[in-house]
């Protein structure tokens, strides 16, 4: 990489271990897109990309094959249509439009959530040019496969092929992101929901390997977790078997992938039963590579701990995000009366179960073991909104596109420059973290992180 390379219109050329890539200047930024990390049949583990030869990386990376969403979105439409492929295995790099010759950067890998069945790397939701241009970090973002192509194990294939795809970018960053101005020794996984989650995964993955007397393979350094599930990850082995049997029954190996869709709902509907864990049906399975037995999963972080300094947090109102749109919710909501307070203690509990009480427990385990352990909340909300600071807020708070959240729910009554304002705090908050420059003992109580109270 060279300077002359940043001053000649908008081709910017990196000439990296896996090859020639070829980004392009987009306003304020350096992006790299669409650049294969690894390669998989269907249900089959991926294998890593090692030589791209000379790789044009000016296409948006396509979205894992997925079903549309049945609900109106609360933050609003998508506006950046994707490809879509089962070959969805791509990163997109983007970094400072001033970057200097022999810069090394922070990097933040980012794991997008979406229960594990929606969303991209590549999504407008979660650009992170604005981020990038403000805070002097490059932002890695990474899709991967989902649903029944990516999490279910069954005869058709195993489990946790979607998070054994994650393991190869992260694997790829190492390799290759020197040559993009990237510290390859500074490296933060970074995700929010299932990412988070997901990322969690991953280090009790490398824990495991710990406690094996395996070789060490540290993926990243750092971890930041926004708001992940850790109520609904565990027991989960009966429901993963009826979601199997129903995969198995309706298509085989080589079936369209409508019909995988279709499975994928069916099996959505049969998980219905099982409660919290029912929301979110695909994920990642215990005892499958490579993860350890569900008894060993706390172990193995304790192992892992004291490596990789962890920043974990909640929102407000975590549940408000799914209650809005639940039968019972909304008729809770509706009884004369005590309707409205009905309504926020069902929140509440519904928040407790599925994110807080099990981010509180890693919070402190983590700390414990030895590790370094933030335990922040973003309690940013609107007065008034009747949605409270839901489950989300601190991505379209993170990743302040205007053009993609100004039309939020959650966001009306604020003006834009109030919630830019807000995610302004937050982006060099979590900067800070993945720089190693606010590094400090876990307190007893949860860090509200500053200007976020409304």
């Amino acid at each position: 990489m060279t300077a002359e390379r940043f001053s000649r219109g908008r081709e910017v050329a990196f000439d990296a271990p896996v090859g020639r890539v070829i980004g392009c200047r987009d306003g304020e930024v350096i992006r790299a897109t669409g650049i294969p990390y690894a390669r998989a049949g269907r249900f089959e583990k991926p294998v890593p990309m090692r030589d791209l030869g000379e790789f044009e990386a000016r296409k948006w990376s396509p979205s894992a094959p997925q079903n549309p969403a049945e609900e109106p979105p609360l933050f609003g439409p998508e506006l950046r249509e994707l490809p879509v492929s089962e070959d969805c295995q791509n990163l997109s790099i983007t970094l400072p439009g001033d970057i200097r010759e022999g810069e090394k950067l922070p990097v933040i890998v980012w794991i997008h959530g979406g229960s594990y069945v929606a969303g991209a790397g590549d999504s407008s939701f979660t650009d992170p040019a604005r981020w990038v241009g403000e805070r002097r970090a490059i932002v890695v973002t990474v899709s991967y496969r989902l649903g029944v192509l990516g999490f279910l194990g069954s005869a058709l294939g195993p489990a946790n092929l979607g998070l054994l795809d994650q393991a190869e970018a992260f694997r790829w960053v190492r390799r290759n992101i020197a040559a993009f101005g990237g510290d390859p020794a500074r490296v933060t996984a970074l995700g929010e929901s299932a990412g988070a989650d997901a990322i969690l995964h991953h280090a009790a993955a490398m824990g495991h390997e710990v406690l094996k007397g395996g070789s060490e393979e540290l993926l990243f350094d750092r971890a930041i977790a926004l708001s992940p599930p850790l109520g609904i990850s565990e027991g989960r082995s009966r429901m993963n078997a009826v979601g199997a049997k129903v995969l198995e029954q309706r298509v085989e190996k080589d079936s369209s992938i409508e019909d995988l869709l279709v499975a994928q709902k069916a099996i959505e509907a049969a998980s219905s039963r099982f409660g919290f864990a029912g929301s979110m049906p695909f994920g990642v399975q215990y005892g499958r590579d490579p993860l350890p037995p569900e008894s060993e999963v706390v172990a193995a972080w304790h192992a892992i701990a004291p490596q990789i300094p962890l920043l974990i947090s909640s929102v407000g109102t975590e549940a408000s995000f799914f209650a809005h749109s639940m039968p019972f919710a909304r008729f809770l909501r509706g009884v004369p009366r005590v309707g409205e307070s009905a309504y926020w203690a069902f929140v509440e509990y519904s928040s407790r179960a599925v994110f807080t009480k099990g981010i509180d427990f890693l919070a402190h385990e983590w700390a414990a073991a030895g590790g370094i352990s933030h335990r922040a909340v973003v309690p940013w909300s609107v007065p008034g909104n009747p949605f409270g600071s839901p489950h989300v807020m601190d991505i379209a708070l993170l990743f302040s596109r205007e053009d993609s959240w100004r039309s939020a729910l959650p966001f009306e009554g604020a003006t834009w420059e109030e919630i830019d304002r807000a995610g302004a705090d937050l982006r060099r908050y979590l900067t800070q973290f993945a720089s190693g420059e606010s590094d400090h003992p876990l307190t007893r109580e949860p860090r509200s992180i500053r200007g976020f109270t409304a």
